[in-house]
């Protein structure tokens, strides 16, 4: 095994040498620390997409489902991996659940062709990896269900 020695630098210049066990204690409580703190990071990032979707629209009740959005309102949109596609349009998030979301993937752009200012659930919409620049597939739209918060 490696011999170590780490001393501590402090103001008044340094201090002497720690011993070998207490510098294995250090070592072992900061691997250790690591470990939990990237474990801690990984459980609470990776929900499932149901539970996921769950959690953005916690407080919101569900409407009648929709044909069309007007594209003006759509401030940004989230894709729920393998799951729906989120339309945020302020007071109202609409969730569509595309007949081929076997496809959707969280990291892919979503490019979409319209011939109106409304986004339908006749479109189709393409999926760009920026990554790897290649498209990645495609998905046909559903209804669109109405979020809106409990009042």
């Amino acid at each position: 095994m490696p011999h170590f020695n780490l001393s501590i630098f402090t103001p008044f210049g340094m201090s002497k040498p720690i011993g070998k066990k207490i510098m294995r204690n250090l070592i072992g409580f900061g691997v250790g620390a690591l470990l939990l703190s990237t474990s801690a990071v990984q459980a609470s990032a990776r929900l499932e997409p149901e539970q996921e979707l769950a959690r953005i629209v916690q407080g919101r009740v569900a409407g009648k489902p929709v044909d069309c959005v007007n594209l003006s309102r759509i401030r940004s949109t989230k894709i729920i991996d393998r799951t729906a596609i989120v339309y945020d349009a302020g007071s109202t998030l609409y969730v569509n659940r595309p007949r081929s979301a076997a496809g959707l993937d969280r990291w892919d752009t979503l490019v979409t062709k319209t011939h109106s200012s409304q986004l339908c659930s006749i479109d189709v919409v393409q999926l760009y990896d920026a990554g790897s620049r290649m498209w990645t597939g495609s998905v046909f739209l559903g209804d669109f269900v109405p979020y809106k918060r409990v009042r």
